[in-house]
C-alpha cells in the first residue's frame, strides 16, 4: 500500500533531543572525550575587556576549528555553512538548535589578535598531547622525525627574482613576517644561498622542486612523533630547504623534553638527519642512540682506495693503509672546526706499489676524519643491526602521517600566509591527528545494562 503524502504540518511544540540524533558511533563524538578547553579560557582571559559587548565564546571558535581540520573543511567560510547545517556539528559545538553560528570574519580577526598574541593554538595542541600522554598512548623510547613540503599559498607565475629582493611595495602581514624571521635559522638563516625566486604574497615561502616535478613556493611541515602508537609529539613549520628541517629537529626534541619530561632513548630519521654535526649532538649532548642512516661521501668510484679502505686504531689516534703505513695529524681542525686531517709520509708513498690505486694525482695520500667520528660510526653500526632495520620498517608511520595530512586532512596546499599562517594552520592539523588518534585507539565504554 502506497504511503500517506507526506505534506509540511506546524506544530506547537516538538519533542527533540540534539544529543538523540548524533549516531553513538560518529567520531565526534569520540573525539568530544577528549576535548577539554577550561584551561585555554584561563589562558584568554587577559585578552578579553572587561567591559563592553560579550564577544563570540573562543570555545565555539575553536571547537569549530576542530571539526575543520577533522574532517577536511578549508574554508573557514564552508565551515560556518557546515555548523549551522550539520547536527552533528552544533552538538559538538553546543549550539543546540537554536544557537548562532559566528561569522567566518570572526576566525581571521581573533587569529591575528588574542589567538597568536596568547599563543593559543599552540597550546591546544600541548593540551591534546598531554591527554595522549595521560591516556598511556606515548612511550617516550623511542622517537621518529620527518619533514614534509606543503604548498604555500603563492602563485608560481608571479614570483620575482630572488637576486633584486622585494618590491617597494610589498607590505602586507605575510612580508612584515618574513622580515621578521630573517634572523631565524629556521627561515631566512637557514642557508645564506638565495632563493632562485621570491613570492611577493608570501615571501617566506621558499621556492624548491625538490618533489622532482614543477617547482612551486612552499613551506617544511616537521614531526616529531613516538613510535609506540604514532603519537604527535611536536610540530615546527620551517623554510623548504634540509638545513632548517634539521635546527627543526633539535627544536623539537628540546622542547619535548622541557615541556613534557620526554627523553627518548632513541631517533629514526632518514639520511637528511644524518650529518656529522647532528650526530654528533645526538649522541654526545643528548645522550640518544641515532638509528639514521649516515650521510657520507666519503666513498670513491674511481677505483682508488676510499676511506674505508683505512684502518683506525683509537689507542694510537692513527690510520692505518692496505699497505700497512701509518697516517699521522697535529690535531689541527679545519673544514668549520669540524674536519682533522691525517696524512701519510710522502716517503712512505713514494715507493708504494699500491701508489695507483691509493693517491695516484698527489705525492701523499690525506684522510679527512670528522670530530663527529664516534657518533657516526655509531649510527652505521646500529643501521646495520637488526634494532635499525626494525627502526627502519618503524619510520614508515610518519610518512603515513604525512599522507593522512595530505590525502583525508586535505591539508596539500595551506590557506594562510606567512610563517605564523603556516605554524598556525600546522598546529591545528597535529591536533586534529591526535584527537582522531585517540578517538580510534579509546573506544568509547559500553553503557552498563540495568
Amino acid at each position: 500500500m502506497m504511503g500517506p503524502r507526506q505534506v509540511e504540518q506546524g506544530a506547537l511544540f516538538y519533542n527533540f533531543s540534539l544529543d538523540g540524533h548524533v549516531p553513538a558511533d560518529h567520531l565526534l563524538r569520540s573525539v568530544d572525550r577528549f576535548v577539554d578547553l577550561a584551561g585555554l579560557r584561563r589562558e584568554l582571559a587577559p585578552y578579553y575587556s572587561e567591559t563592553g559587548r560579550p564577544s563570540v565564546d573562543p570555545e565555539l571558535m575553536i571547537r569549530m576549528l576542530i571539526i575543520g581540520y577533522c574532517f577536511g573543511i578549508r574554508s573557514e567560510r564552508r565551515l560556518c555553512d557546515e555548523v549551522h547545517l550539520n547536527l552533528a556539528y552544533r552538538w559538538f559545538c553546543r549550539l543546540g538548535l537554536d544557537g548562532r553560528v559566528p561569522d567566518h570574519s570572526t576566525f581571521s580577526k581573533n587569529r591575528h589578535g588574542r589567538f597568536r598574541d596568547s599563543d593559543l593554538l599552540r597550546r591546544l595542541f600541548e593540551t591534546v598531547l598531554a591527554r595522549c600522554i595521560a591516556e598511556g598512548l606515548v612511550g617516550g623510547e623511542g622517537f621518529a622525525v620527518d619533514g614534509s613540503l606543503i604548498k604555500a599559498d603563492a602563485s608560481r607565475q608571479k614570483g620575482v627574482e630572488g637576486t633584486g629582493g622585494l618590491p617597494p611595495e610589498s607590505v602586507s602581514r605575510a612580508a612584515r613576517e618574513y622580515l621578521a624571521v630573517l634572523d631565524d635559522a629556521a627561515f631566512g638563516a637557514a642557508t645564506p644561498v638565495l632563493p632562485r625566486l621570491v613570492s611577493p604574497s608570501d615571501p617566506a615561502a621558499r621556492w624548491t622542486g625538490a618533489d622532482g616535478g614543477l617547482a612551486y613556493f612552499a613551506y617544511a611541515a616537521n614531526y616529531l612523533i613516538d613510535l609506540n602508537h604514532a603519537i604527535i609529539v611536536d610540530v615546527e613549520p620551517t623554510t623548504a630547504i634540509r638545513q632548517a628541517e634539521v635546527t627543526a629537529a633539535k627544536r623539537m626534541i628540546e622542547r619535548s623534553r622541557e615541556r613534557f619530561d620526554l627523553y627518548p632513548a632513541r631517533l629514526a630519521g632518514d639520511s637528511g638527519y644524518g650529518s656529522a654535526a647532528m650526530l654528533g649532538w645526538l649522541v654526545y649532548e643528548q645522550g640518544i642512540e641515532p638509528h639514521i642512516p649516515v650521510f657520507d661521501k666519503s666513498s670513491r668510484r674511481d677505483g682508488t682506495f676510499s676511506r674505508e679502505d683505512f684502518a683506525y686504531d683509537p689507542e694510537g689516534e692513527v690510520y692505518r693503509c692496505p699497505a700497512g703505513h701509518t697516517l699521522t695529524t697535529t690535531g689541527r681542525i679545519v673544514n668549520d672546526d669540524a674536519t682533522i686531517l691525517y696524512r701519510a709520509s710522502t716517503y712512505d708513498c713514494e715507493p708504494c706499489a699500491l701508489k695507483p690505486k691509493c693517491c695516484p694525482n698527489a705525492p701523499a695520500r690525506k684522510i679527512p676524519r670528522s670530530i663527529h667520528e664516534g657518533a657516526r660510526q655509531m649510527a652505521r653500526d646500529i643501521c646495520n643491526s637488526d634494532e635499525g632495520r626494525t627502526s627502519r620498517r618503524e619510520r614508515k608511520k610518519i610518512e603515513m602521517l604525512f599522507a593522512h595530512l595530505k590525502r583525508i586532512l586535505k591539508l596539500d596546499r595551506l590557506r594562510l600566509r606567512g610563517p605564523n599562517g603556516a605554524r598556525d594552520e600546522f598546529h591545528l592539523a597535529a591536533a586534529a591527528q591526535n584527537l582522531r588518534k585517540l578517538a580510534k585507539l579509546i573506544p568509547v565504554p559500553t553503557p552498563a545494562l540495568a
